[in-house]
């Protein structure tokens, strides 16, 4: 299988960290988003929304959408719940990363690092810091009552909220106030076959 993808994107970073905690051999192919490549016509081909990550399966067969692809990649693993209320826990924390983190947290990160934090869009940058607080105080109140996001043990749901919560400093947001999320942090980054971004 064959990812295409920007390697310092949370997004992206999901399916690294799930291939290498399942030890899937996985080609890489670098993708500049910032070079427009995702506007390439034969990129468009394999996703007409024009985003990375894809992961091709095969020759015409592509997913797109990083949650996903690593569910894709870990159907069947350790890495998702076989209980059926426990398996549909983690799809709620993953639909929440999407919608109630990502947008936030993802995105003004993406507006400082990569775009240097222009002027024009600092008021955008600003305005994100409530809707992504928000989003932390809801994992802190989780990890207080568990280890994991989805129990005592790590699943795709703390995968997903993890990639861009570790680099949350990067768009702004302290996370020197959430002792609970900070240890997750630590135990995330213990896991065996644990690989930085």
């Amino acid at each position: 299988m064959k990812v295409f993808g920007d390697k310092q994107s949370g997004n992206c970073y999901k399916i690294i960290l799930t291939s290498s905690i399942l030890n899937l051999d996985i080609e890489w192919v670098d993708i500049d988003i910032l070079k427009s490549e995702t506007k390439a016509d034969n990129f468009l081909k394999m996703n007409p929304n024009g985003k990375v990550p894809i992961l091709e399966i095969s020759q015409d067969k592509y997913l797109s959408e990083s949650n996903a692809i690593i569910n894709y990649l870990a159907f069947g693993s350790k890495l998702i719940p076989k209980d059926k209320y426990e398996y549909h826990k983690m799809l709620e924390w993953q639909f929440f990363e999407q919608y109630s983190h990502e947008p936030y947290i993802a995105v003004a990160r993406f507006i400082n690092k990569y775009l240097g934090l222009p002027t024009e869009r600092k008021n955008e940058y600003e305005s994100k810091k409530i809707g992504g607080y928000k989003a932390l105080d809801v994992m802190e109140e989780g990890l207080s009552i568990n280890a994991f996001l989805v129990g005592e043990t790590v699943t795709l749901a703390d995968i997903s909220l993890y990639a861009y919560t570790h680099v949350a400093d990067e768009g702004g947001f302290d996370l020197s106030n959430f002792p609970s999320i900070n240890s997750w942090l630590r135990r995330i980054q213990s896991i065996p076959g644990y690989s930085a971004m």
